[in-house]
């Protein structure tokens, strides 16, 4: 079920009405039924895969926590190694097939080696990395086991994060989802107007912005020069506000319920280094990452190659988490090589200066730009055509600059969407600016706030596109 659906609604506000209409010891099992009706919703066989891996997993935890401390560690492994598997072969086992028949081929080996005809779990890599999590918190003894079979279950299965996050970590959702929550319209409030927000960075701006994008990125070779590089800034905004869009969502229809759910992006594009973006930028992947790889592996301290390696190791397997192609591999190992770049060179770190600042962050949205060129692009050539025709000058001039500006049917790719997707991203970076670093939007009158609301869902219904598009990170 799309959260940018008008069933969602229906469905939202049925489950939020029930939850409070029923006793606290019944409401666990409200929410474990309705996520799985949620799920159930794209491809109903896959709730077998997930309630398999929850009751290795709720198993797991029960016995790593009783068995003597020599043994728990192979239980651990048990529970991650059923994970990865799952995920391995749903996930990865064409990508590795493909490239084994492609090296066979290159060396003259005639391979008949065929790939499995199955489609992927919606949001798969998001449950297992929450599942693990669960179970190496019990192994390190930050967690208790848990007992209750169905809180687990909904542990992995709450419905408003299951398919694209936050991935969570037990320490923070297992208390909540005991804890007996009374009605509050603070959290009602403050809930729905996440959830605003987000219906509109998703409908409003992600949506328009992926008719441009598309039509660039599945055509690229007919394109050139600015409408790349427009193609480029339109996508970087449209994977943003679809992500964080669904993010807002997600974490609104929790509040709604009493539960909350932590924050997963914190405006990354107003980062001055590429070290503060992943600090800003999907928070509760890249804050997994540094728990469970980075820091294990030593993190940075350690000797300064060895710290080196760390970070491209765990920015390959983020790059590799977000799909079975090697764009995505590129991608990670590319950011991985920009942290070092950062760490080798410290400029500018202690600058107060407002202009310099800004372009600091120029600076950083340029770069985490080029890199989403390989995410979005469907293949490495693709993105390396798209990258060597920007870097071609022959291909501007200021007249094309003009009809860049003020675009017309016969000039560009699609000029309407063009000038709505200027207005968009220059209403998000005002919006974001002002209600990051001056203004909070819960502390405003109740009329300000109201007419915002009445603002937003007008262009929602106005200009908003209604396409009802997958969010992007669903296929990971």
């Amino acid at each position: 079920m799309l959260f940018n659906s008008f069933e969602f609604l229906i469905f939202f506000s049925i489950v939020t009405i029930s939850f409070y209409l029923l006793p606290h010891k019944y409401r666990w099992l409200l929410l474990l039924i309705s996520s799985c009706y949620f799920y159930a919703a794209f491809i109903p066989i896959y709730l077998f895969i997930l309630f398999f891996t929850i009751i290795i997993d709720y198993l797991s935890g029960i016995y790593i926590e009783k068995i003597k401390q020599r043994h728990k560690k192979k239980l651990l492994l048990i529970s991650i190694i059923a994970n990865l598997l799952i995920l391995f072969f749903f996930k990865y086992f064409n990508f590795f097939i493909d490239n084994i028949n492609t090296i066979y081929e290159y060396l003259g080996i005639v391979a008949n080696l065929k790939p499995l005809n199955l489609i992927l779990p919606i949001g798969l890599s998001f449950h297992t990395f929450q599942a693990m999590s669960y179970t190496i918190e019990v192994y390190r003894g930050n967690q208790k086991a848990e007992k209750h079979f169905g809180i687990y279950a909904l542990y992995v299965m709450f419905y408003p994060q299951l398919v694209a996050g936050p991935i969570e970590r037990p320490q923070n959702i297992l208390p909540q989802l005991h804890k007996r929550i009374s009605f509050s319209y603070s959290n009602l409030t403050s809930g729905l107007e996440q959830m605003l927000w987000g219906f509109f960075k998703k409908i409003v701006i992600a949506d328009r912005l992926a008719i441009v994008v598309n039509e660039i990125y599945n055509n690229p070779n007919e394109y050139e020069g600015l409408t790349l590089v427009m193609g480029a800034i339109f996508f970087a905004f449209q994977i943003y506000c679809d992500f964080s869009g669904y993010s807002d969502i997600a974490i609104g229809c929790a509040k709604v319920m009493g539960i909350d759910l932590m924050k997963n992006f914190n405006t990354p594009y107003f980062s001055k280094s590429i070290t503060e973006f992943w600090k800003r930028w999907h928070i509760s992947l890249s804050t997994w990452f540094r728990d469970y790889v980075y820091i294990p592996m030593g993190g940075n301290r350690t000797i300064k190659w060895k710290w080196y390696y760390n970070l491209i190791i765990t920015f390959l397997l983020s790059g590799f988490w977000h799909g079975a192609n090697w764009t995505y591999i590129v991608w990670g190992i590319y950011h991985g090589v920009l942290l070092i770049v950062e760490a080798q060179f410290k400029l500018f770190n202690k600058i107060t200066n407002k202009y310099i600042n800004l372009l600091l962050m120029l600076k950083s949205f340029i770069l985490v730009m080029f890199g989403w060129i390989f995410f979005r692009a469907n293949s490495i050539n693709d993105a390396i055509n798209i990258i060597f025709s920007i870097f071609n000058f022959k291909n501007y001039s200021l007249h094309q600059l003009s009809l860049y500006i003020v675009p017309t049917s016969r000039n560009t790719v699609y000029s309407i969407d063009i000038l709505l997707s200027y207005l968009m991203i220059f209403t998000l970076i005002i919006l974001e600016y002002i209600f990051s670093t001056k203004l909070k939007f819960e502390e405003q009158r109740y009329s300000i706030r109201l007419t915002a609301y009445t603002i937003g869902i007008v262009l929602i219904l106005l200009i908003g596109a209604f396409n009802k598009n997958e969010f992007i990170y669903f296929q990971f």
